[in-house]
């Protein structure tokens, strides 16, 4: 992790309807500089609030605050980076197979420019990875697009194994990647939501 993770105290949460502006604009400024690289993942601009709402609503998605945001006046300053995590298997994807039913799917894995390199995507593969491992399922899994070689590689360094990739020619995404599920502890944030477990 670099410095700025020292100086500014991370904590991760599960988002609420408020946070949409904030996890809208994250995507957008992500899928820009995607863009800007020539890698097609997402769309051009981002997501629409329709796609992003319904994880909200699940209450599947999850984001990392700057703590220090609360202390300047922007408190509509988006998060430091988002990821969803669910058992959703996309059935153009995963066939039954691969048991979907059987791991915990990442998707919308987003981190805020400034932080990019800060090791702090990694530090949620490894959180999503022991929720995964929590909730008694073997993998942890995702894809990604196709094209995207750079990608591939990050999630091949972070002991991801390529399964395969579904070419559909509706879709930029199909590259298959799945790990199996382990505890992991990570001091890259404060898990704000382990106090819901507890009082759960």
């Amino acid at each position: 992790m670099l410095s700025n993770t020292l100086l500014h105290p991370l904590a991760l949460r599960r988002a609420d309807e408020t946070d949409l502006p904030g996890v809208l604009r994250l995507l957008a400024d992500t899928s820009e500089w995607l863009h800007s690289q020539g890698v097609r993942q997402w769309p051009r601009g981002g997501f629409g609030p329709e796609r992003i709402e319904p994880l909200i609503a699940e209450r599947v998605l999850y984001l990392v605050d700057d703590e220090l945001r609360y202390l300047e006046l922007d408190d509509a300053a988006p998060p430091v980076a988002t990821i969803a995590v669910d058992g959703h298997a996309d059935p153009e994807f995963w066939r039954p197979g691969d048991d979907p039913g059987d791991a915990l799917y990442v998707h919308k894995l987003a981190v805020a420019r400034p932080w990019s390199g800060s090791g702090l995507g990694d530090a949620l593969l490894d959180w999503a990875g022991a929720m995964a491992y929590d909730q008694g399922r073997t993998w942890l899994r995702l894809d990604c697009a196709k094209a995207n070689q750079r990608l591939q590689a990050y999630y091949s360094k972070h002991r991801f194994r390529h399964l395969r990739t579904v070419d559909l020619p509706h879709r930029s995404s199909g590259a298959l990647f799945q790990r199996p599920a382990e505890g992991a502890l990570t001091t890259a944030f404060r898990d704000l939501t382990i106090a819901e477990l507890i009082s759960a």
